[in-house]
């Protein structure tokens, strides 16, 4: 990377050092002196290029996170004057990376993490928090509500999913309390990232929660339409399931997270030829549910009955019109939310006329009517975080709501019409083998945002080198910042990518201290 000079930081430093020698002004501070100087872009004697560009993140040199860690370690064998020492540089570097930050694109730089069971050992969580710190994060997203299980204790889980941490004895233990306070010690904001549509495999053991589960007109639930048989996704419109996910999402809150996000908020994606809706068949409206919402938009019997036939049939023919016609000759046109009847009388027009643009709107209207269930979920989803004050966020992938020829993505992820007061996260995972396509990505969010939007896009990968072809985080983060202006934040997917080993060791309880 080619360093320059920064005029900007001399003349401060210049304006700094010349304020020493105001009697009026004696209180100065060294250390902060020092943290500009090593979180610019300045060459200076002694300092390497490696240093030059961990600070350009506001890293922790490897030196101090080492000294740090032997710390740790120390205190966590019952030394004192250790434990003494390691607070003390938690707070130093809490301070660091909060000054760092505040004038170094991206204000926020956030992570994605996955807690285990094997996280409750002593030390591990301070551990997690510290790598954490060291690459110059300033937010934690910890998955909260994942694979059917939900972060809570056991000792108080009121709600029908079973908790993360079920090892006997450790009832009582808040796993998601205890790392919202570690990272809030080292100067984190920690957020609970959920799952939200799909409510996980453990959902459809419950034999009384067997109408909840989404399906399609082909007679297929989720599970049998996904690659990961963990997932399971549910009908948005199920008062029982929006019962089930308020209440969870409300003794989450209750641990006041710094935000809540909502991940997975659409319906599955599908291989192939299915990967794209073609048919209403396609669409996960064969719940009684979803059908008695979609029968209320009807606006007159007409439009009920062709709703009816071409929900069961898949379309609708001349014939069902004229019949319609006959069933009920006191009304005009067919009509349901959203369509507008043409001005001229229906007897001026045939059945066999109207019946093509009648057949294209009842699929608009099936579309948006699944649409619209994701939609009303999330909003459902996000209002006990927001009565609390809460921040929250939309997770999406950014190509989850394109039109797809004559169809639609099989995701039917309309995050273009999520609240623009809940935070926007698109998974910006595109594969080139360059950083063009993420650009690209973000840059057709960005245009869709409403202003006032706050885009927050996920990147994935590692540190200094590419990964499964995708390019290094750097070389991701260069290729968003043409549009610093109007990114405040960026995260990284994931912890675990930064650290596989030491993913694999909390996993399985490996300890290598």
């Amino acid at each position: 990377m080619k360093i320059g000079c920064n005029c900007f930081y001399i003349l401060l430093l210049i304006g700094m050092s010349n304020r020493l020698l105001n009697v009026a002004k004696p209180i100065f501070s060294w250390r902060l002196l020092f943290a500009a100087i090593f979180s610019t872009n300045l060459l200076i004697p002694g300092v390497g290029t490696q240093l030059a560009q961990a600070q350009e993140y506001c890293q922790i040199s490897q030196g101090s996170a080492q000294k740090k860690e032997n710390l740790r370690l120390r205190a966590k064998k019952g030394d004192e004057e250790a434990q003494a020492r390691y607070q003390q540089v938690v707070q130093q570097q809490a301070q660091y990376l909060q000054e760092c930050r505040s004038r170094t694109w991206p204000e926020v730089q956030a992570v994605w993490l996955r807690l285990y069971p094997c996280d409750m050992q002593p030390g591990s969580i301070d551990r997690i928090m510290d790598r954490i710190v060291n690459r110059g994060y300033n937010q934690v997203y910890i998955e909260t509500f994942y694979d059917g299980q939900v972060m809570l204790p056991q000792g108080s889980n009121p709600t029908v999913w079973p908790s993360v941490l079920r090892t006997p004895g450790t009832e009582n233990v808040d796993m998601l309390a205890q790392s919202i306070q570690k990272g809030r010690e080292r100067g984190l904001k920690v957020y609970a990232w959920m799952f939200t549509t799909n409510f996980g495999y453990t959902y459809a053991q419950r034999p009384d929660r067997e109408s909840v589960i989404a399906r399609n007109g082909k007679g297929q639930t989720s599970l049998y339409v996904v690659d990961n048989r963990s997932q399971l996704f549910i009908d948005p419109y199920n008062e029982q399931a929006k019962r089930d996910y308020y209440q969870m999402v409300s003794e989450i809150v209750r641990r006041r997270p710094d935000g809540m996000l909502f991940d997975y908020v659409r319906y599955p994606r599908q291989a192939g030829v299915d990967s794209i809706a073609t048919k209403v068949s396609d669409l996960w409206l064969y719940t009684s549910a979803t059908q008695q919402a979609l029968f209320k938009r009807a606006q007159n019997n007409k439009g009920l009955e062709l709703i009816r036939r071409f929900l069961g049939r898949g379309y609708v023919t001349s014939g069902d019109v004229a019949e319609v016609d006959r069933l009920y000759p006191q009304e005009g046109e067919p009509n349901w939310q959203g369509r507008i009847p043409p001005i001229q009388q229906k007897s001026i027009f045939p059945p066999e006329m109207r019946q093509p643009q009648l057949q294209v709107q009842l699929w608009q209207l099936s579309v948006a009517h699944a649409m619209q269930g994701i939609l009303d979920f999330i909003t459902l989803a996000a209002y006990p975080a927001q009565q609390m004050g809460v921040p929250t966020g939309g997770v999406f992938f950014p190509e989850g709501n394109q039109t797809l020829g004559q169809g639609y993505d099989s995701r039917l992820q309309p995050w273009d019409r999520f609240p623009s007061s809940m935070e926007w996260h698109p998974m910006s995972y595109a594969n080139c083998d360059n950083a063009d396509c993420i650009a690209a990505q973000v840059q057709r969010v960005l245009k869709q945002a409403k202003p006032g939007t706050e885009v927050i896009p996920a990147l994935a990968g590692t540190w200094g080198k590419s990964m499964n072809n995708r390019p290094s985080l750097e070389v991701q983060m260069r290729a968003l910042r043409p549009f610093a202006r109007q990114l405040k934040g960026v995260s990284h997917f994931a912890y675990s990518w930064q650290f596989p080993e030491h993913d694999g060791d909390r996993k399985f309880c490996r300890t290598r201290e």
